[in-house]
């Protein structure tokens, strides 16, 4: 038995298909140069956007078979049935809000004394999430947001973002674009945003302050920005701290509705839970003044921070209408529905790019950690440890041990 410490990135198994990956094939060569006692295999894969060719040119062994490697990283969540017994998991999980469609693979998990390390949770001291794709999300979902917006009214059209073959050739496909006047509103001011205000830059759409956004209409198009301390403020004094919005979201209202009257598109970035209050309700959608046609809930929560998000659409089909006054699925573009672009992998896309960002997250702010096994890092990360719910996670018991999560 050798002294190295094998490393697996597996294939992409879930359905609908991802074709992002951990490390790229130059990341995995330079890990290699830079840590000999790290060996990488990559399990072949035909969807994924780095060629299998592309690995074995940069000297990163590709192979079914992964039984040598202690620790296998992947993207989304893995089919329970492809979980490998004893291994240790890095992934993200989407269980740690006790999601009822991954409870059957939590339990595979702890019954097959897997340990499992969700990218969500690894975070640094003061909270910050390390790892994620926020960024080219933001990126898709404010391009396709103007697509459908373009294409819901006839004024212009886009190509799609996953017929680029990097973020470089859709920067180019934007040069010389010249967009019709339109008042955009975009929320939050995490990574998401970020990709949505790069978006606005790269087109030469401007920025308004909100104030003077909500009561002007302009011949060349504009977006505002709403951050948390703008859209949420504690009911008992009119206030906002970060701190105690995430502690106690409920003593918040939310200020958004006046912009439903004067805003086109909404972007949708800001971080929800279910105690917060909604940025309109059904009602609020019924109101002849309610201008906003089409809505790209990019953070993309179910009932969420949008009531009218239905659930996921496609990369090949993103978008469906929902009818304002029955509630109902419509098609896309009916004159009495909202526009609602909802695609829960947004970053696929862009899967070059985005793979390249995660990769060096990873490997600037992680992957140390990994290699020594045990760091307040990884501990906070580590949701079961070899078929062993971990404390930080108990309040999961139930829900791992079959109990149905109620729907919010």
């Amino acid at each position: 038995m050798d002294n190295l410490l094998h490393i697996g990135l597996i294939r992409e198994e879930k359905t609908p298909q991802d074709n992002r990956v951990a490390f790229t094939p130059l990341q995995c060569q330079w890990i290699m140069g830079h840590y000999p006692n790290v060996s990488i295999t990559v399990q072949p894969s035909p969807h994924r956007c780095f060629k299998d060719e592309e690995y074995e040119k940069a000297g990163v062994r590709v192979s079914d078979n992964l039984s040598h490697c202690k620790i296998l990283l992947g993207i989304k969540e893995v089919p329970k049935e492809q979980l490998q017994p004893g291994k240790t998991y890095l992934f993200f999980s989407h269980t740690k809000k006790m999601q009822a469609q991954n409870q059957a693979m939590l339990q595979d998990i702890i019954a097959k004394k897997i340990t499992l390390i969700d990218y969500e949770c690894l975070v640094h001291d003061d909270g910050q999430r390390i790892l994620g794709f926020g960024f080219f999300a933001g990126v898709v979902g404010a391009h396709n947001g103007l697509l459908e917006y373009g294409r819901r009214t006839g004024l212009f059209d886009f190509k799609r973002v996953y017929q680029c073959h990097d973020f470089q050739e859709l920067i180019t496909h934007y040069f010389g674009v010249k967009l019709p006047p339109l008042k955009i509103v975009a929320t939050g001011s995490g990574r998401v945003t970020a990709g949505i205000l790069e978006v606005m830059g790269l087109l030469g759409i401007k920025y308004i302050p909100p104030d003077e956004f909500l009561i002007n209409d302009y011949a060349y198009p504009v977006y505002t920005q709403l951050k948390a301390g703008e859209l949420y403020l504690r009911r008992s004094d009119k206030t906002y701290s970060r701190e105690d919005f995430h502690a106690h979201p409920e003593a918040y209202d939310c200020k958004f509705l006046p912009y439903v009257t004067s805003a086109d598109v909404l972007m949708n970035g800001i971080y929800w839970e279910k105690e917060m209050e909604r940025l309109f309700n059904w009602e609020d959608l019924t109101k002849d003044n309610f201008r906003i046609q089409v809505i790209a809930d990019i953070t993309d929560d179910k009932h969420g921070s949008v009531p009218c998000n239905l659930g996921d659409a496609t990369i090949e089909s993103p978008s469906y209408g929902v009818n304002r006054f029955t509630r109902e699925k419509t098609e896309p573009y009916d004159e009495d529905a909202v526009t609602m672009m909802c695609v829960g992998n947004l970053p696929n896309e862009l899967p070059r790019d985005a793979s390249q960002f995660f990769g060096d997250h990873l490997m600037k702010y992680v992957f140390d950690d990994l290699l020594r096994g045990e760091s307040d890092l990884i501990n906070r990360a580590t949701i079961v440890r070899e078929g062993e719910l971990t404390e930080r996670y108990s309040y999961m018991r139930d829900y791992a041990a079959g109990v149905i999560p109620q729907e919010p």
